[in-house]
C-alpha cells in the first residue's frame, strides 16, 4: 500500500471517528432531561373516593402561590416548596412532587378521607380516621356519618389540625371507634343516618328506616349497646309490630327500655 493511500485511509478514519464522537455526544445530550420545565402533570390518587381537590385546583394553587415554573430551569424549581404549598390545602393529606426525564413537573396528591362530619350550630367540619379535623369544602361534600347537636368540641368551622384538649380528644376517639364499628358491621353499615349529641354529651341514633330513636348514652360499651339494639330488631319489633315504640334506650347495662 502506497504512502498516499495510507494517508487517505487515515484521514477518512479520523473523520469517521470524529463523526462518531459527535453523534455519541449529541445522543447523550438528547437523552438527558431538558434544561427547562416543559409542563405540569397532576394525579389525584384517590379521586374515585373523594373529590375535594381537582387537577385544576392544584394548578391554581401553584400559579397563585408559587409563580412561574413552566419554562424555568429545572434546577431552579423548589420541589419542597411545591409540596408545602399543596400540603397546605386543608383537604390534602400528602403530595409528592418530582420531575421526569421529559422535563415535566409531576404532582401526585392523596386527599384526606373523612370518617365523620361534625355539624355545629355555627358550622361544620370533618374528622378523618386519625382524628385530624379539617373544614368542609364548598366544591364537594363527602357522604359520611353525620354527628350534630351540642358537640363538645371548641373547634370551629375553619379549624384544621388535631385536637389537643385531652377530654375532647378522648371523645372524638370514642365517636370514631363507634363509626368504624358501624362501617365494619354487616348489620349496621349504612343503617344509622344521624347521631345527635345532647347537652350532656349523650348520643341519640337515628336509623335510616322506621320511627325509632335509639338513646345510646355516652359513646362507650359500643359492642354491647349495638347488640341490644339488634335484639330490639330481631325480638321486640317482630313481636310488638311497627310503630309500637319510638324511643328505645340502651344506655344502661343489660337493659332495653322501650317507650
Amino acid at each position: 500500500m502506497s504512502k498516499e493511500v495510507r494517508h487517505v485511509i487515515n484521514g477518512i478514519s479520523a473523520v469517521l471517528l470524529s463523526a462518531c464522537l459527535i453523534l455519541a455526544y449529541m445522543s447523550g445530550v438528547s437523552c438527558r432531561a431538558p434544561l427547562e420545565c416543559t409542563g405540569l402533570d397532576v394525579v389525584i390518587a384517590d379521586s374515585s373516593m373523594n373529590n375535594f381537590v381537582s387537577k385544576a385546583d392544584v394548578k391554581a394553587f401553584l400559579d397563585r402561590e408559587y409563580g412561574t415554573y413552566i419554562g424555568q430551569p429545572l434546577d431552579s424549581i423548589d420541589l419542597v416548596q411545591v409540596e408545602k404549598i399543596i400540603d397546605g390545602r386543608s383537604a390534602v393529606h400528602k403530595s409528592q412532587a418530582y420531575i421526569t426525564r421529559d422535563g415535566r413537573l409531576n404532582i401526585r396528591v392523596t386527599q384526606r378521607r373523612p370518617m365523620v362530619r361534625f355539624q355545629k350550630k355555627d358550622g361544620g367540619f370533618y374528622a378523618d380516621a386519625d382524628g385530624f379535623l379539617f373544614p368542609l369544602q364548598s366544591s364537594y361534600a363527602s357522604r359520611v356519618q353525620v354527628v350534630d347537636g351540642d358537640i363538645p368540641l371548641k373547634a370551629n368551622s375553619g379549624y384544621k389540625g388535631e385536637i389537643t384538649d385531652p377530654k375532647e380528644k378522648e371523645w372524638i376517639e370514642k365517636v370514631l371507634r363507634m363509626v368504624r364499628y358501624m362501617e365494619e358491621s354487616k348489620t349496621w353499615k349504612d343503617k344509622i343516618v344521624q347521631m345527635t349529641v345532647s347537652d350532656n354529651g349523650e348520643l341519640t341514633l337515628v336509623p335510616r328506616e322506621g320511627k325509632e330513636r335509639f338513646l345510646f348514652g355516652q359513646p362507650d360499651n359500643i359492642e354491647d349497646k349495638f347488640s341490644r339494639m339488634e335484639m330490639y330488631y330481631t325480638g321486640i319489633l317482630p313481636a310488638k309490630g311497627e310503630g309500637k315504640y319510638t324511643k328505645i334506650s340502651v344506655e344502661y347495662d343489660g337493659q332495653i327500655v322501650c317507650r
